[in-house]
């Protein structure tokens, strides 16, 4: 059943993409149409097979995937936060949930705990694009409105993930950078850095140390 599906949204691609092209050689767009005035980019055109490889492919769990796989489990964390450079580090503590979803293709993981003495709830995604060859993770809790997206890779020499990425300071209203660094200490250790931006200057605002239960 998931390998017909899998070929009907192919084949929908497929034809979607060669309708476009018809109308772009007669000659449809109008005067009214938002279109850059630019050279259009030429698209290597491939067959249907080759192109249907190329979904598969895509949608395919891999190395990258068995990697997030391997997290799956309940983890205690030990949370250190910086509100300002060289400030002084307040602790907190959470439990962490990972699970694979949508058939192993991403990580989900959902964290309880508090954070000056306030309830915390928060959610993460963590994604890898077979296309892109990138890592995105996004994050959303309890104690804001806004999500975080960030985008990365992994080095297997350092067992470290880097993501960066921009987030609105609900102070000033602006965005600003941050960055992240997830280290696979050990099977059973991770430890989790972020990276904000004060006054022009980065700082290590947080640090997670993640022990599997």
């Amino acid at each position: 059943m998931k390998n017909s599906i899998t070929v009907l949204v192919m084949l929908l691609l497929f034809f979607a993409s060669c309708k476009k092209e018809v109308k772009t050689e007669v000659g449809t767009v109008n005067a009214t149409d938002s279109i850059s005035t630019t050279e259009p980019i030429a698209e290597q055109l491939v067959d249907s097979a080759t192109e249907m490889k190329a979904w598969q492919a895509y949608a395919k769990p891999g190395e990258p995937h068995k990697l997030m796989t391997d997290e799956v489990g309940t983890w205690n964390c030990d949370m250190t936060f910086w509100y300002e450079p060289n400030g002084k580090p307040e602790k907190s503590s959470s439990t962490a949930n990972v699970k694979m979803i949508l058939g192993g293709r991403y990580q989900e993981t959902s964290y309880e705990g508090k954070i000056m003495g306030q309830p915390f709830e928060g959610k993460s995604t963590l994604a890898y694009n077979n296309a892109s060859k990138e890592y995105t993770t996004t994050f959303i809790d309890n104690m804001g409105t806004g999500m975080m997206v960030a985008n990365g890779t992994y080095d297997d020499k350092t067992k470290s993930m880097e993501l960066k990425g921009d987030v609105v300071n609900p102070v000033s209203q602006k965005k600003t950078p941050f960055r992240e660094i997830y280290t696979i200490v050990d099977a059973q250790t991770r430890k989790m850095e972020m990276f904000d931006v004060k006054n022009g200057k980065e700082y290590k605002s947080m640090e997670i140390i993640m022990k599997k239960k």
